[in-house]
């Protein structure tokens, strides 16, 4: 059993779920290798700093997802729609998508030639739940989206929350890929008049975060829209 399925088994998918996952994502990182030189899709060639440090990064967050959209369809939302906004490669977007084919996902990207990757990834993988966005996030139609999630994002300032409020449905989610918690609550903190609340979930990503030193530590930043 290699890496990526042995991380899959420790972020909560069943031993069958974590088999087939584990191949679409092998061929996604085929692709991220293939053309990360023309298109600088992420930090990395490394097959195994791939696996860790984007997809089982990305899916570190899935079962918190996955809540929220049943949270979503338990409120009347037959199909929640989750949006990642500034795509890029298609982290987390492409991993969550593969992994949760029962929901919508748009990819939000604003540079065409990013677009063109994520509309073939899409086709090789396949993932028939993916919809590409060559849009900027200001211009995402407002009330549009159930749930947002963003990962390797600019900081959350005053411009940036307003936006994505404003794209999410009045009862939508944000749900923020983070790392330290000391800069969390001091990036919320310059925000608090538009967000007076949110919540903190630490997040595992096997092989990456822990106990020793040269661990990371990653959690997700969740925000619920006040309904006014």
């Amino acid at each position: 059993m290699n890496i990526l399925e042995q991380g899959l088994l420790q972020e909560g998918f069943t031993a069958e779920e974590s088999a087939a996952l584990a191949v679409k994502m092998e061929t996604y990182i085929k692709e991220l290798q293939l053309f990360n030189s023309a298109y600088n899709l992420v930090n990395t060639d490394s097959k195994d700093e791939i696996c860790i440090r984007h997809i089982l990064d990305s899916l570190s967050a899935a079962q918190q997802i996955k809540s929220l959209a049943e949270e979503k369809k338990q409120a009347g939302t037959d199909h929640p729609v989750i949006a990642d906004i500034g795509s890029g490669g298609g982290l987390p977007g492409i991993p969550l998508a593969a992994a949760f084919p029962q929901y919508t996902f748009h990819l939000v990207e604003r540079m065409s030639k990013r677009c063109a990757f994520l509309e073939n990834a899409a086709a090789v993988l396949p993932l028939k739940n993916v919809t590409v966005q060559n849009i900027e996030a200001e211009r995402v139609p407002h009330a549009s989206v159930d749930i947002a999630v963003f990962r390797a994002f600019r900081p959350l300032d005053k411009d940036m929350i307003k936006t994505l409020l404003a794209l999410l449905k009045p009862d939508g989610v944000l749900a923020a890929y983070k790392a330290r918690k000391d800069k969390i609550t001091s990036e919320m903190s310059s925000i608090a008049a538009f967000v007076p609340d949110y919540t903190i979930i630490p997040l595992t990503v096997p092989f990456l975060t822990g106990n020793d030193e040269d661990s990371r530590e990653r959690n997700l930043v969740v925000i619920r829209k006040q309904i006014v």
